[in-house]
Order: structure tokens, then sequence, then C-alpha cells
């Protein structure tokens, strides 16, 4: 299954409630189950992103259609970037021949 690295980023919105923010993975975790989308970690981080998750979903638009439905809520922003372990890279570097 695909895996994906999610830098995540509070609106003010959810600056303003961060007290909220562990029962607000917990149930944004709920909500992507039912597109088989599922947080592996997550870390709550100081500097450049204000959490940083590890995400596996089984393609790229149900794992669009996941995060859309939790950013519209307003409290977070993300930046996704698609992970490859190392059978992965091995599979894409063979195709370069």
């Amino acid at each position: 299954m695909p895996t994906y690295v999610a830098l995540i980023d509070w609106t003010e919105q959810g600056v303003r409630d961060f007290k909220d923010s562990v029962d607000r993975y917990e149930a944004a975790g709920d909500q992507l189950q039912t597109l088989g989308v599922s947080f592996k970690q997550i870390y709550w981080t100081l500097g450049g992103h204000d959490l940083v998750s590890v995400i596996e979903a089984p393609d790229d638009e149900s794992l669009a259609a996941g995060l859309l439905a939790v950013a519209g809520q307003g409290n977070i922003r993300t930046t996704t970037l698609r992970a490859f372990d190392a059978d992965e890279m091995r599979s894409v570097i063979s195709k370069v021949g």
C-alpha cells in the first residue's frame, strides 16, 4: 500500500483550539478509515510544521479525498509527499534501465 508523509500546519482556527488537537487527530483517523486511509505515525513537532504524519492509503485519490475532508473542517493545511521504501525505490531505479 502506498505510503505518504504529510506535513501538517494549524490554521488560525486550529491554533485557537490547540487543546483539542489530539481529539481532532483521533476523529480524523476514524474519518479516514472509511476511505481505507490510516495514520501509521503522527508527531506534534517544533519548527517549520506543527505535525508530521506517516499515512498509508490505497491510492492517491483516496488520500486526497480524505485529507480534503479533514482540512475542510478548517483546522489544518497539509503538504503531502509520496514516500518510497527501499524495495519500491529499487523498482523505480530498475525502470531507468
